[in-house]
């Protein structure tokens, strides 16, 4: 006998929830039983995650920005300018996360957690933005060479943005893995590579201190190819996710979950794939053919 069955796995770092069965697993011993929705808990926890990440980004953004004006510097500009569009990439998440919490209607029958894979196309077009206005002005004070002030300020501007992004990255991190999104932890490390960005721009003040006045532009292209790549890593991430991609091993971890079912002969087939913060499996079984159907559904309810 052929059973199929449609269940929801919200896997975590020590086990998985069904959400067909009202009940979800965040753990090894934690259980709740249809007191709270998962989805929409976890979707609080998210917003409340970006609305942080943007106050701490936009503060460090404001602070680099009087930086910039007086001391001339193109590398802060370019840092300042990718630590606004990265504050800024907040607002599509957030959206996003709230978009999330609605539930399933007729027309939308698995929710909106789609969404969030729009949101993740959004930032990659934001961070591509800043990455072209910051290699432009690069380039342009290379051939329009300008005196750059304040090395000292400039220095602790460097500074500051490498702590509030470092801030931003452990925080998103963190609660991108306590609620499983894909977006949130990527922007966190996002956020932590333009940390180490911002630290480049010490080394920029340091050379111009130093009597190399092109240290600042050089420093500032060098913060373009780091934008640059960050596009890249996350268009990778994003678009995976919005065709149906799974991380490797999600698929021998399914097997691996069904072949502790008593009844099940064999799998048959096993298809995952991310919907917001869910993951979708398909699973195809096989089992005794003598059995009753009753047993067999009985078996396919217990996965």
């Amino acid at each position: 006998m052929w059973a199929r069955i449609l269940d929801w796995f919200g896997f975590g770092s020590h086990g998985h929830g069904h959400g067909g069965h009202g009940h979800d697993h965040h753990g090894p011993h934690s259980h709740t039983h249809g007191v709270i929705d998962a989805t929409i808990a976890t979707t609080d926890h998210g917003i409340w995650a970006i609305k942080w990440s943007f106050v701490i980004l936009a503060l460090t953004a404001a602070l680099q920005l009087v930086v910039v004006v007086f001391s001339g510097s193109v590398a802060l500009l370019a840092d300042t300018i990718h630590n606004v569009a990265d504050a800024t990439t907040a607002i599509p998440l957030w959206i996003a996360f709230a978009l999330a919490r609605r539930k399933p209607t007729r027309t939308f029958t698995y929710g909106l957690g789609r969404v969030e894979d729009l949101a993740g196309i959004a930032i990659v077009l934001i961070i591509l933005a800043s990455a072209l206005v910051a290699g432009y002005e690069a380039i342009d004070r290379l051939l329009n060479p300008q005196p750059v002030r304040f090395l000292g300020w400039l220095a602790a501007a460097g500074i500051i943005g490498f702590l509030g992004n470092e801030a931003v990255a452990v925080f998103r991190i963190r609660v991108g893995r306590e609620i499983n999104s894909a977006a949130l932890i990527a922007d966190g490390y996002h956020a932590r590579t333009d940390g180490l960005t911002s630290l480049a721009v010490v080394i920029g003040a340091i050379g111009v201190w130093l009597g190399f006045p092109l240290a600042d532009p050089i420093i500032g292209l060098i913060i373009t190819l780091a934008i640059f790549g960050i596009v890249w890593q996350s268009a990778r991430s994003v678009l995976t996710r919005m065709l149906d991609g799974v991380e490797p091993g999600l698929v021998a971890e399914i097997h691996h979950a069904a072949e502790h079912v008593a009844g099940i002969d064999r799998l048959v087939e096993a298809k995952a794939r991310w919907l917001g913060h869910k993951l979708h499996v398909d699973v195809a079984i096989a089992v005794n053919d003598g059995l009753l159907l009753a047993a067999a559904n009985n078996i396919a309810a217990s996965l």
